[in-house]
């Protein structure tokens, strides 16, 4: 509880002795232990701080260079691999630098710079931006070059850390061989900032947050008051140029110079990793989370590397991204810990360590089977045996009075969807989207959803035989409004036979943002599995009470069992703070409307759903 505590506002940060949960749990493709152990640690840790580089436009980010040490301190003899960091959050900030002294230990260098505009760095921090990026590719010409180095560079990181890994590998620095992104992002807008056309507000400010109070931090020995004065100075003005008017653009669903925060243009492109994914050639071990902030994107990374026949992995656990970070209470058994992974991993293709048991030891995918409580392996995502199927909802769902879901001939009818702007405070999303300060647990009802499915409409499928279903799902409604706009909440969730809710994965969607573009969506089985909103200002649609739109809702991608007896729900809500909360004008349009769900031939409101043979 007290690591949770001293972590709770470093949300998007971690610490590098991360441990992943396992089971030697039998089942279906049940991960197993494996041989090789991890070498014992050989060095202790020497540290240089405030070390200057200089970019190409003369703004100075500084590093911290820890190197392996010998027994009287100093740095060891010999040359050893580089892993390069990056962080916004302070490389002095102990628990958010992601100082990995496990590795150092084992004979890595590790460089540790802060961005620019954050730390002691001089600029002004854009989170990702261009000026960002090609900072990252400078970086890492210079990492690969300091004293120690034997010319062999990996990259090491976990959120913000993870994610700007994505851009360096693009770059294609000299002597880069690999690197192990923890739980990164895919798309600015979808994963996190905007979900479905609201604006995250239960992570987002408290990040910027974040950030911006890690920059306004003294810089800690720096030896130069006048550049530390400097950089002080350039983070104050970045927080006016920056945070300020993107905060301010996305509440006020209004564009601000070159922000349009709540709607995706160039702004979120240009920092969408998956818009550069396919520059990518270096192995590449991904870690996600079930329950994670960038859940959706995590395995599109992975798909997308595994496509060109770039080395991959891919490990999802059962995590929010603070746990993912921290590892706080963790078991091991089964699967490694991250820090052996890692270890493995580094050595394999940093250090050129024989292995030839790793790709047999470690699937290509390794995850979480929520309602198994184990993890297995496969060699894809979602396994092969996946297969795409409907499931009709049918009858009258009004709160408290489940509609049905499934069934060879489902009855007609119409579900009514309450305005309720409180739906999502007692659910999983309160736990999932702040990142895990708030814990997932029954106590707080975020475990247990029975409270909040009554503040929308649920549809029920009793499940007489064990059900898998991987991957994403989507929800296809057919609904109206009273008002001029809406917003739905779609989640599915596993009812015991003695009432308990437990969340599996939810989605998102504004009506009036319901444009799909096909050739961007996915399709499977016949079905569209994932589709893709525009989500920009252009693609807005005009909504008229009364009348009755399709409205598909991308449902975020995950890996579940359900047993017999148990019942496969689909509950739909209105709102879902604090996770998202609508722009002023898209609220003024939906304010107390009333949403109508309609089941019928004409209407064939349904699910997809990935069903495991």
């Amino acid at each position: 509880m007290r690591a949770r505590v001293a972590l709770a506002l470093a949300l998007a940060a971690a610490t590098a002795a991360t441990p992943v949960l396992a089971t030697t749990g039998a089942g279906h493709g049940a991960a197993k232990p494996r041989a090789w152990t991890p070498r014992a640690a050989t060095y202790g840790v020497a540290k240089q701080s405030n070390v200057a580089i200089t970019m190409d436009d003369g703004t100075i980010l500084e590093a911290n260079i820890l190197r392996p040490a010998d027994a009287s301190g100093n740095p060891a003899k010999g040359t050893f691999p580089v892993l390069l960091t990056q962080t916004p959050y302070n490389k002095e900030a102990t628990s958010l630098n992601f100082e990995n002294d496990y590795l150092i230990q084992r004979g890595y260098i590790q460089v540790i710079v802060d961005v620019r505009g954050t730390g002691s760095s001089e600029g002004q921090w854009t989170s990702f931006g261009q000026r960002e990026q090609k900072d990252y590719c400078e970086t890492a010409a210079w990492a690969g070059k300091v004293a120690g180095s034997n010319g062999v560079l990996g990259l090491y990181g976990i959120s913000y850390g993870a994610i700007d890994q994505l851009y360096t590998a693009a770059c294609h620095p000299k002597g880069l061989k690999a690197m192990f992104p923890i739980v990164p992002m895919g798309d600015a807008y979808r994963d996190v900032t905007v979900s479905g056309g609201q604006v995250d507000t239960g992570f987002i400010p408290f990040w910027l947050g974040l950030v911006t109070g890690a920059g306004l931090l003294p810089a800690s020995g720096q030896s130069d008051p006048q550049e530390a004065g400097q950089a002080l100075a350039d983070h104050a003005q970045g927080i006016l140029n920056f945070q300020t008017e993107a905060t301010a653009s996305a509440a006020t669903g209004q564009q601000m110079g070159e922000y349009d925060g709540a709607f995706d243009g160039d702004f979120y492109q240009v920092r969408t990793p998956l818009n550069i994914v396919d520059k990518i050639d270096v192995p590449t071990f991904v870690v996600g989370g079930e329950y994670d902030l960038f859940q959706r994107s995590e395995p599109l990374l992975y798909n997308a590397l595994r496509a060109r026949g770039v080395p991959t992995k891919l490990l999802i656990g059962p995590w929010t991204h603070l746990d993912a970070s921290s590892g706080a209470g963790l078991p091991t058994d089964g699967v490694p810990s991250l820090n052996d992974l890692e270890l493995r991993w580094f050595d394999h293709y940093l250090r050129g360590v024989a292995d030839p048991s790793m790709n047999t030891d470690i699937a290509p995918v390794t995850f979480w089977r929520i309602g198994a409580g184990h993890y297995e392996r496969a060699t894809s995502y979602p396994p092969a045996d996946t297969s795409y199927t409907t499931l009709r909802l049918g009858g009258t769902a009004t709160p408290g009075t489940a509609g049905t879901l499934g069934g060879a001939h489902p009855a007609d009818g119409t579900g009514t969807l309450p305005y309720v702007p409180v739906a999502g405070v007692c659910s999983e999303s309160t736990a999932q989207w702040t990142a895990g300060v708030v814990p997932n647990n029954e106590q707080l009802c975020t475990g247990d959803h029975r409270v909040n499915d009554l503040m929308g409409i649920t549809y029920d499928l009793p499940v007489t035989k064990a059900m898998r279903f991987a991957g994403t799902s989507m929800a296809k409604l057919f609904v109206s409004t009273t008002a001029t706009d809406g917003f739905v909440t779609a989640r599915l969730e596993d009812v015991s036979p003695s009432g308990t809710s437990t969340p599996l994965t939810s989605g998102w969607q504004v009506l009036s943002l319901r444009k799909v573009d096909p050739h961007k969506s996915v399709f499977r089985d016949g079905l569209m599995i994932q589709p893709w909103h525009p989500d920009t200002r252009a693609s807005v649609l005009p909504v008229t009470a009364g009348s009755v739109y399709e409205l598909d809702v991308e449902i975020f991608p995950t890996a579940v069992q359900i047993p017999a007896g148990d019942t496969l729900r689909l509950a739909l809500q209105s709102a879902d703070e604090p996770h998202a909360t609508a722009p002023a004008p898209q609220a003024a349009n939906s304010t107390g409307g009333v949403l109508t769900v309609y089941s019928s031939a004409q209407y064939p409101s349904q699910i997809v759903l990935g069903v495991e043979r």
